[in-house]
């Protein structure tokens, strides 16, 4: 089942536009790519923000109705505010069925708490890379990729040349790359020794109220006199008197 998003055309340009726009609730965003010219338009933020929480929003055909008429796009890009959590903007591409396309999808991994290397050898599973960039025609495209690592022991892992991919999918390489996936690894073991010398180290010495203040009778010698102009010596006559 496609996921539908509503939107509407926008008229309104420029940074002006744009922000009268998201203060009423609004997000100004754009759709290009196929045989069409690009068009702004603006989406329902609050719609749009639920939409972005959805994993499969971000890796799957979008069915985008703008002004009522149906078309199948991707989601390419978007901005967020960096505290208030509303979109800034968002970009949409155009889809044709007979024309590949490169993606991003999310990887979900299974099956480590049975392999032989967190079971058996008390290891961890450890994921290197969580999505994978891929190549296929739009009907081709998962909505996720599967990572098995039920037969992992420690100090082997899973290439991007290992993984089953779907009929129609090809990972996007350069030259000879295989990346690792996943691993599974040895955790990081501090001994009781090591625990009671951190525990040891000492915190540094704040000075006191007392100590911080310096003597005032020291501070006139050392600035060549007190307040009435007497020589050093005089300043530290009166200060052993006392």
């Amino acid at each position: 089942m496609k996921i539908e998003i509503s939107a509407r055309k926008r008229e309104a340009q420029g940074t002006g536009a744009s922000r009268r726009l998201r203060r009423s609730g609004n997000v100004p965003g754009i759709v290009y790519g196929g045989d069409k010219d690009a068009v702004t338009i603006e989406l329902n933020n609050k719609e749009l923000y639920q939409h972005l929480t959805n994993e499969a929003f971000h890796a799957s055909i979008l069915t985008l109705k703008l002004d009522g008429v149906a078309q199948d796009v991707l989601l390419r890009a978007f901005n967020m505010h960096p505290w208030k959590g509303h979109v800034q903007h968002i970009d949409f591409q155009r889809v044709s069925k007979d024309k590949k396309i490169h993606m991003k999808v999310p990887l979900h991994f299974v099956n480590a708490e049975v392999s032989p290397g967190v079971k058996e050898q008390g290891g961890v599973p450890n994921h290197v890379i969580n999505e994978l960039n891929i190549s296929c025609l739009p009907d081709d495209l998962p909505g996720f990729i599967e990572v098995d690592m039920g037969h992992l022991t420690i100090g082997h892992s899973i290439h991007v040349k290992d993984l089953k991919l779907p009929k129609g999918v090809e990972p996007v390489l350069h030259k000879d790359e295989n990346p690792v996936v996943a691993t599974v690894i040895l955790p990081v073991l501090i001994t009781e020794e090591e625990a009671v010398a951190a525990e040891a180290v000492p915190a540094a010495e704040v000075p006191t109220t007392e100590q911080a203040q310096p003597d005032k009778a020291a501070a006139e010698a050392a600035a060549g006199g007190d307040k009435g102009g007497k020589p050093a010596e005089k300043a530290a006559e009166k200060k052993e008197k006392k």
